[in-house]
């Protein structure tokens, strides 16, 4: 047979080799250091015999796909630690995840005393070397087996797996787990590894099923690689919105209110009102928006006319039963068809569209206990939400403005770099989901590829993901766990005019069904403040801070003119405060700092007498004595312009 390996190059062989073999052959270098085999395109374990001509590419850590069967062995090594620790623990899934790996067991909490004995046991397991071997059962004999070892959640893997399956096992000196692979040869090949956190995780993500303890754990080639990781990790806690946002007191959550319903306190609410403001502004001012206001609920009536009553029920508050209550209501999930009544109110022409209607609205989604996460995934959110009905001849136009306005939105907050596009489409193979027929989709889907492309964007598609009435563009981002969401959407929607009987007279004085476009300029605010926590790890630009400037007197004897220099201040519309305590500068200094202000204003004797402050910035650190006017002058104008200053390394301030 004939291998040709990556760089071309091609070996002859007489007899079948596995993997292992081969590479061993080519170099013992390159034997310690493979991971697996990647043969005519497909990853394999090392102990692969080939027997027939095929290209081979030997994986290392330095692969992806190495780094994975790393971290997927590192896996059934801890599974081995907590069943020698806690013999009673029974294993259930232990995959390799993007940053790690992870292993369930139906075991009593974790503490982190415990991750850190199990941490131990690893240890003496990688030292001891165990050779790992592969061996293969039919699927009969494979639940015996398990069920022997009482190994409950394995049997029922197995079981679950067609008659006719082999069944693959790999043991590790004694140890046995059920698993497709690849693996490492041996224990020793694990390097560096670490236990990050334990948490409760429903067997097969069901919550009606037992609740187990997922251990979550990563693993590198390299200690020096781990430790960068950890450090990230760190930095991670640091950013994440949840526990920063409350830290800062921008809100909370109290259990006697309910999950997903966060308080905003007054810092956390002047953040939103200040975005709200400024969209609001823009749409109206810029774009030229009308402004809508609609009620929080409807009849369940206005829900079957538009098709949420059917398509999005299950995720929607209801008010009241329809068997036994003769007016049943709900709650909004969002405000489309609200608007179209505000359209509808007047008779409009061709000459009226396009007709533009924003509303900061308020939505209520009955979203799962397990879905909550902060502000990123609640209950009850206000979005930027708007409605353009159109002629079809505008469309195009349309949709590019929509998203200029998304991607000028995005970039004012200096978040453009961070997202992706997705152009969502419908599901061919699901079309009682949808609404029309496939020409109606393919023409609609099209329209938002043109604009997509026009714009040079770099996007994926995605099936299955549109509305039920059209598809859309999403545009993505990450938080700082790497989970995705949609913070804004473009949606294009050809069909639901024909259900509310919205129209326009066209030049002929015929009656014309409209397009609408469902559209966010900004998204939901809640989402939006918990990525720029992330983003900016609690350090916002100046225009959206919450306390903007602190004016720090030296002593008691300068607090007139500290507050006369906030008056002035909040005249010209900066958000400002007086730290008045009987405390030392250097303490007020260091209390700002913690609190991330963009600007501290010492006074003092000489400043009160030239009508001048000392300015110290978030940005650059000691900035110098500076007129009032002048300094007034300089934040009014970074406000105004939504300026986002980069702030200097630590050692930069300090000269």
């Amino acid at each position: 047979m004939q291998i040709t390996l990556k760089d071309g190059s091609v070996k002859d062989y007489a007899q079948a080799k596995s993997v292992f073999e081969i590479a061993k052959e080519i170099s013992d270098g390159l034997a310690r250091a493979a991971c697996a085999g990647e043969v005519d395109g497909k990853i394999v374990d090392l102990r692969t015999v080939l027997s027939k001509d095929c290209t081979l590419h030997i994986i290392t850590a330095n692969d992806p796909q190495g780094l994975q069967v790393i971290r997927h062995t590192a896996s059934h090594v801890m599974a081995e630690a907590v069943k020698r620790l806690f013999p009673d623990a029974k294993v259930a899934i232990g995959p390799a995840i993007a940053d790690g790996f992870y292993y369930d067991f139906d075991h009593a909490p974790f503490s982190r005393e415990d991750l850190d004995r199990i941490e131990a046991e690893m240890k003496k397991i990688i030292k001891e070397g165990h050779e790992i071997t592969r061996f293969t059962l039919p699927k009969q004999e494979a639940v015996a087996y398990m069920r022997d070892r009482n190994e409950p959640y394995k049997v029922e893997l197995i079981e679950d797996l067609p008659q006719d399956a082999e069944i693959s096992f790999y043991d590790q000196g004694g140890f046995v787990d059920l698993c497709a692979g690849p693996h490492l040869m041996s224990t020793k090949g694990i390097k560096a590894y670490k236990l990050i956190s334990s948490s409760m995780a429903y067997w097969r993500g069901d919550e009606h099923k037992a609740q187990l303890q997922r251990i979550y754990a990563t693993a590198f080639s390299k200690k020096e690689e781990l430790a960068a990781h950890l450090a990230h990790l760190e930095d991670i806690k640091k950013r994440d919105h949840n526990k920063l946002g409350r830290e800062m007191e921008l809100f909370t959550t109290v259990d006697v209110i309910g999950q997903g319903l966060p308080l905003f306190t007054p810092k956390g609410t002047k953040m939103i009102q200040k975005l709200q403001r400024w969209i609001e502004d823009l749409e109206d001012n810029e774009w030229g928006y009308v402004r809508t206001r609609t009620p929080l609920m409807a009849k369940s009536d206005l829900y079957k006319i538009s098709g949420h009553w059917d398509h999005y029920k299950d995720g929607m508050f209801v008010l009241g039963d329809e068997e036994s209550d003769s007016e049943v209501f709900a709650l909004r999930p969002m405000t489309c068809p609200f608007q179209y009544y505000v359209y509808k109110n007047s008779q409009k022409s061709y000459r009226d569209l396009p007709y533009r209607m924003g509303e900061t609205s308020t939505l209520f989604r009955a979203e799962e206990s397990g879905e909550m996460h902060g502000l990123t995934r609640v209950r009850q959110f206000t979005i930027s939400e708007g409605h353009l009905v159109i002629r079809p001849d505008q469309a195009q136009e349309e949709l590019k403005n929509c998203l200029e306005l998304a991607y000028y939105t995005l970039s004012t907050l200096g978040l453009q770099e961070d997202v992706t596009y997705r152009l969502s489409k419908w599901d061919p193979n699901n079309r009682e989901k949808y609404l029309g027929d496939e020409d109606y989709w393919e023409n609609a889907q099209d329209a938002l590829r043109k604009v997509l492309m026009e714009k040079d964007l770099p996007f994926v598609e995605a099936d299955g993901e549109a509305a039920f009435y059209g598809p859309k563009i999403d545009i993505q981002a990450k938080n700082v766990y790497g989970k995705e969401d949609t913070m804004i959407t473009i949606q294009l929607d050809c069909a639901i005019a024909e259900n509310f009987d919205m129209y326009y007279i066209d030049e002929n004085g015929d009656k014309i069904r409209p397009y609408i476009i469902h559209r966010t300029s900004i998204g939901c605010y809640e989402r939006t403040l918990a990525w720029l926590i992330e983003k900016y790890a609690g350090k916002f630009p100046t225009w959206l801070c919450p306390e903007q400037v602190r004016v720090l007197p030296i002593s008691d004897k300068y607090n007139v003119y500290a507050e006369q220099v906030a008056k002035q201040l909040k005249k010209n519309g900066v958000d400002v405060s007086v730290d008045s305590r009987s405390e030392k500068i250097g303490f007020k200094i260091r209390a700002a700092r913690l609190d991330k202000l963009p600007y501290m204003l010492v006074v003092g004797q000489q400043e009160e007498a030239d009508g001048t402050v000392s300015v110290r910035s978030r940005f650059s650190g000691n900035e110098g004595v500076q007129p009032l006017d002048a300094f007034i002058t300089m934040i009014c104008q970074e406000i105004c312009t939504k300026e986002i200053r980069k702030e200097l390394p630590e050692e930069e301030k300090q000269k």
